[in-house]
């Protein structure tokens, strides 16, 4: 059984199958740090134990962004117990860096051309 919650952050974007989704991730003590956890469908991502939660959900997002996961952002919603709802602004994460000579697939353009007309 986890520890108490410290924080939790909104977190929205694209998955890895360019689907949109908004979830929750949960910074929790773990051994004197803290870590970052992350429920997607069938799916859970958890950081190792960081210093700080900026440093957990730092590396959750550079976890997220390995697996394929674009356009990423996160606000704080709950410290401790305390419900912030949409108080805080949000944090947008740019995306990696393709390696040069990266071929995109059909999939990435047609989710640029997607964009490009708003939908």
């Amino acid at each position: 059984m986890s520890e108490q919650i410290i924080e939790k952050h909104q977190l929205a974007g694209v998955d890895e199958r360019d689907r949109g989704f908004n979830r929750l991730v949960e910074i929790e003590p773990v051994e004197q740090r803290c870590r970052a956890l992350l429920h997607y469908e069938a799916t859970t991502v958890v950081t190792d134990p960081c210093e700080t939660q900026a440093e957990a959900l730092s590396q959750l997002i550079v976890m997220l962004q390995g697996q394929g996961y674009t356009q990423l952002r996160s606000r704080l919603s709950f410290q401790g117990a305390t419900y912030l709802g949409s108080q805080r602004d949000w944090v947008e994460y740019p995306d990696q860096e393709r390696p040069s000579g990266h071929r995109e697939g059909l999939r990435g353009w047609l989710h640029r051309l997607r964009q490009s007309f708003g939908f």
